[in-house]
């Protein structure tokens, strides 16, 4: 495994990062393992060396970050790990509940350690940005937490480029803790970020955090598009709705070749085309199963030619943003 550091930030994180999505409680969605199926995963992460794990309150209502807090805390040290989670989703069915309120936000974070069982959660994330959020309150809210040692660093998902500025700029004139990574959605058939998020990132040595590099299972490889040997991959609707246009299709079918070519996993292609566009990122894989993370040496491993990058990128269409 490779360790780079976290954007501008001192704090070295393994260059693949782990995402708990898929852990907890099949109640919440049918393709969620439980407690017993999530813990092997874990376990081979660890042994993989990953140490950057990545949950929120809101996956499984809570149970993700119970099952990987008990977990890594049974296998690890404290201090031999990364422990993110995110706030914002609603929790509930009352209007407090979610949110970037300071009322939610101190009460979530109590939440999630709890949950987690730890003393402090290294990065906290804004989960889903919320119109009409009073950016100053959640600055200073989440500003507190860092004060206070419950958090050491606050990082953010996918928003708007100009929001994200203004984020930045409003933790620089307040003199709070800004945002110190973006986690956004990026692979080989959603590749919007591109052209502005990405680069101001860079530019601002925000740290990068890419999620769903394998499309949800739809750049697995398998000929139809989807990886439809999984709950997941027959259940999520989310991979129908952001998957399977015919220039996906294309993507889909150049991948198979680059990596017939190779005598490689399509998968591991996808993963190192991700790792080559974001030499200073953590992409997020979220298996669930122990073996989707046979990928990951193969993937650290593999150098793409700029030919091969050119073949995988030709067929990219762009599309219209849709949120996570």
């Amino acid at each position: 495994m490779d360790y780079i550091p976290l954007g501008a930030t001192n704090l070295r994180t393994s260059r693949i990062a782990f995402g708990a999505m898929g852990i907890g409680s099949p109640i919440w969605r049918s393709w969620v393992l439980d407690e017993g199926a999530s813990v092997p995963i874990i376990e081979r992460a660890v042994e993989l060396g990953i140490t950057f794990f990545d949950t929120s309150n809101f996956y499984s209502k809570g149970e993700s970050e119970r099952v990987l807090g008990a977990t890594l805390k049974r296998l690890l040290p404290r201090e031999d790990y990364i422990l993110a989670t995110k706030v914002g989703n609603p929790m509930g069915t009352t209007p407090t509940t979610g949110g970037y309120s300071r009322k939610h936000i101190l009460a979530a974070v109590d939440d999630s350690l709890r949950r987690l069982d730890v003393d402090y959660i290294d990065l906290y994330q804004t989960h889903v940005w919320r119109e009409g959020t009073n950016i100053e309150e959640t600055l200073s809210a989440l500003d507190a937490l860092v004060e206070s040692g419950k958090v050491r660093y606050v990082g953010a998902t996918d928003m708007p480029v100009w929001q994200f500025a203004k984020f930045l700029y409003e933790a620089r004139r307040l003199g709070r803790h800004g945002f110190a990574t973006m986690q956004h959605h990026y692979n080989l058939v959603w590749r919007e970020h591109e052209s502005e998020l990405i680069p101001m990132c860079q530019a601002e040595g925000i740290g990068l955090l890419p999620y769903s590099p394998l499309a949800r299972g739809f750049l697995s490889g398998d000929p139809r598009g989807h990886d439809r040997d999984t709950e997941r991959g027959r259940t999520d609707e989310y991979s129908r709705k952001w998957y399977g246009r015919a220039s996906d299709q294309r993507v889909l079918e150049s991948l198979r070749t680059v990596a017939a070519e190779r005598g490689a996993d399509p998968a591991a292609v996808s993963v190192a085309w991700v790792l080559a566009k974001s030499p200073t990122g953590a992409p997020i894989l979220g298996p669930t199963s122990a073996d989707q993370l046979d990928v990951v040496e193969q993937a650290l491993s593999m150098d793409l030619t700029p030919e091969e990058i050119a073949v995988l990128e030709s067929p990219y269409v762009a599309r219209l943003r849709y949120g996570h």
